[in-house]
């Protein structure tokens, strides 16, 4: 380090004329010019390596399962494969651009001490002029204007760096368009021919199950697994973790039954839709997506609990009182086998509204 002391006479201010430091020894990089350009390379190839890493990153990002399967290699000394690859390529890439800047100070900006004594909070304006012009200077002893390699590398690696982050935005979901709204948005896994089955147990549900004025909550068969063997049937998959919660919040059913003479129905609510005054309607409100659970058994209305939205489910599920904007939708049923089976999926979104919708 330069030692302004040495040589020079104290400035009349400083409390100590001579502190003791010792002389200043050039490092290799300042009298070498060899060395110089040695480490110059360097401290750019810590900044490609980081360059490599964020590469690396988006290679373990798509290219690493994140299911476990039968002789896929997704763990890594028992944690997921995926989670490691990811810290690592992305934590080498930070650090490799920290040392490379590190190893920069050190051996390539101006080795100068600077020394100043103490002095009012409020700078003169002469201070700030002073001030800017050793910011300038600053710029100029680091020699980024000078070391293109050093510089350009530099930027390489932070722009490089980035490159993670930009990735790991994908994972906040496709773009909602319309034709993505309907694949995933306005879908659910109710489909022709799956069967009701209770929620919990999971096991099929006959029209002789439910007697007039019996509500219960339902799934569609493959969310919920059967805790008996006699109601297990063959060729059932289950859906697991987040995909498994995902089409739970959507297709919760509340099945209804009522006295076919109560029912009224209109081009939304056709009579081929419910069985022996069998109804089926989402369990989720089309205010703010609350789970409806609160029936007034005489009525036939259902309230949501959240902001007391009020539905009719002897006419289509139509909102009678508060701020839902539009009705429950409605599955379609049939028989099959004895057991209550769907039609289809449901004929409109399920769920909140929303002023993308394409359905209304």
């Amino acid at each position: 380090m330069t030692d302004h002391h040495d040589n020079l006479p104290a400035p009349v201010d400083e409390p100590i004329a001579n502190p003791g430091l010792p002389a200043h020894e050039p490092r290799p990089t300042d009298v070498d010019k060899v060395a110089e350009k040695r480490a110059e390379r360097q401290v750019a190839t810590f900044f490609f390596l980081s360059m490599a890493c964020a590469v690396l990153f988006v290679v373990a990002y798509y290219g690493i399962s994140l299911t476990e399967e039968s002789g896929d290699n997704t763990t890594f000394a028992g944690l997921g494969a995926s989670h490691v690859a990811l810290g690592v390529t992305l934590g080498l890439a930070l650090m490799f651009i920290g040392i490379g800047i590190i190893q920069w100070a050190r051996k390539l900006m101006a080795d100068v001490e600077i020394a100043e004594m103490r002095h009012p909070v409020a700078s003169s304006a002469a201070d700030r002029v002073e001030t800017l012009a050793a910011l300038n200077d600053g710029l100029e002893e680091s020699g980024i204007a000078r070391r293109p390699l050093v510089r350009n590398s530099l930027l390489g690696a932070v722009g490089f760096v980035g490159i993670p982050l930009i990735v790991s935005f994908t994972d906040l979901g496709p773009v909602a368009t319309p034709t993505v709204r309907r694949n995933t948005l306005e879908k659910t896994v109710w489909k022709e021919g799956t069967r009701v089955v209770r929620d919990v147990t999971g096991t099929p549900i006959k029209v002789e199950d439910l007697e007039i004025g019996d509500l219960m909550n339902c799934e569609p068969e493959g969310l919920v697994p059967v805790h008996s063997e006699e109601d297990e049937r063959e060729g059932v998959e289950y859906l697991e973790g987040a995909e498994l919660q995902s089409a739970k919040a959507k297709a919760a059913l509340i099945l209804l039954r009522m006295e076919p003479k109560d029912q009224t129905f209109s081009e939304r609510s056709p009579e081929n839709w419910s069985i022996h005054g069998i109804v089926a309607y989402s369990k989720i409100c089309t205010h703010v997506g609350c789970p409806i659970s609160l029936n007034e058994q005489q009525s036939h209305h259902l309230l949501c609990p959240c902001h007391q939205s009020t539905f009719d489910l002897a006419d289509g599920g139509r909102v009678v009182f508060g701020p839902a904007a539009r009705p429950l939708p409605q599955l379609p049923l049939t028989v099959e086998d004895g057991y209550l089976v769907a039609q289809s999926d449901f004929r409109e979104p399920v769920g909140p509204s929303y002023w993308e919708r394409d359905s209304k």
